[in-house]
């Protein structure tokens, strides 16, 4: 997802794009990979001093719920990084510096089978590991 599109995606569901929303997420436009809320904290500071976690992470969750962030879980706490939706996919993410990388198959060709009678309505894949630099 590019900057202008989580914009638009924001306004469509009817929210205001502040200027504290369009820096958040900037953050997330140049980021690669997952990142924190203590990340998003940090890269806010110098502009907003004194900027509340309760913000942070209500317009965290304001962005995950429209459709702009998808979220992961890491080590116990919630990593956040622009929405994939163009297509299809999941990822290896570095559990150290957050990265990711596309990984093209799908385990739910063969899951499908062994569910005969069941309907699914939605999964997730993700593989953790460290990325080369991180090794």
């Amino acid at each position: 997802m590019e900057l202008n599109d989580a914009i638009k995606q924001l306004k469509a569901h009817g929210y205001k794009t502040t200027a504290k929303r369009k820096d958040m997420l900037t953050f997330f436009a140049v980021a690669d990979g997952y990142r924190t809320a203590k990340d998003l904290i940090g890269y806010l500071e110098p502009m907003y001093e004194g900027i509340s976690f309760d913000t942070v992470y209500r317009n965290l969750h304001l962005f995950n719920e429209v459709g702009v962030l998808e979220t992961t879980e890491l080590n116990g706490e919630k990593h956040f990084r622009f929405s994939c939706s163009h297509h299809h996919h999941h990822h290896f993410i570095c559990k150290d510096c957050g990265k990711t990388k596309e990984i093209a198959v799908c385990p739910m060709d063969d899951v499908r089978h062994s569910l005969g009678g069941y309907e699914i309505e939605g999964h997730k894949f993700e593989i953790y590991g460290l990325c080369p630099v991180c090794q």
